[in-house]
């Protein structure tokens, strides 16, 4: 079966349409700030056809990156999950921006909600354990949303929690503040979970490690990443 073409409606490259998506979601930029950058580049798009492009492709994109991965990760072990919670300003409401992270710091799964009790710490384990499967230990803070949730759920035996043990998941938001400092925070809860979702998404296929890594070694894995996103919902 022939896979259906995104891009078939739009009279614009893919090439062009792509850039801007991974300019805004990547780096922390406005919209008007990647129509400068492309304007610089001999590209004539305006910041409202990024807006565009980024609700329509980012999250087709965000969702291949995240199959590919989910497969890669369901072959292999799960080490140790490290989970925390954020807090996040949402039209001067307080939500709650939860955060997988991984035993080498790519992020899982982002979930957003309205409290932080048991309720929502058990959707947010459900959800995670659902696409990547059982981990063999949890991380968590002292938050007794957690030991509630892994209790009905059995896995009470795995959670670990420490002082500093939780320093992958601690970590794992400043990328997202800074994007949020440049967006001026959200005004719907929607568009934050679509965001931050797209946005870990982004991170992780990008995310090489570069201080663990000699600077020949770093230009391959970015390469092969940029390499990798240029073919995202091809047809």
């Amino acid at each position: 079966m022939t896979k259906r073409d995104p891009f078939k409606c739009f009279n614009t490259s893919e090439e062009i349409k792509r850039l801007p998506v991974m300019l805004y979601v990547r780096f922390p930029l406005s919209l008007r700030n990647v129509e400068d950058l492309l304007q610089e580049r001999g590209i004539d798009v305006s910041h409202e056809s990024v807006r565009f492009w980024w609700h329509r492709f980012g999250p087709m994109f965000a969702s291949e990156i995240r199959r590919k991965r989910a497969d890669r990760l369901r072959s292999g072990p799960q080490w140790r999950w490290h989970l925390d919670e954020v807090f996040v300003k949402v039209n001067g409401q307080r939500h709650y921006l939860w955060r997988a992270v991984d035993h080498e710091g790519e992020v899982l799964e982002s979930f957003v909600t309205k409290t932080r009790d048991r309720k929502a710490a058990l959707n947010f384990l459900k959800k995670t354990m659902r696409r990547y499967g059982r981990p063999k230990s949890i991380v968590t803070d002292l938050l007794r949303s957690y030991g509630a949730a892994l209790k009905v759920i059995g896995a009470s035996t795995l959670q670990e929690t420490g002082r500093w043990l939780n320093n992958r998941a601690e970590n794992s938001h400043l990328p997202f503040r800074r994007r949020e400092r440049a967006m001026q925070r959200f005004r719907r809860m929607r568009s934050l979970q679509m965001f931050a979702a797209v946005h870990a998404s982004v991170f992780n296929h990008f995310n090489s490690e570069r201080s663990l890594s000699s600077r020949a070694t770093f230009k391959l894995n970015l390469t092969a990443a940029l390499a990798e996103w240029r073919d995202l919902c091809a047809a």
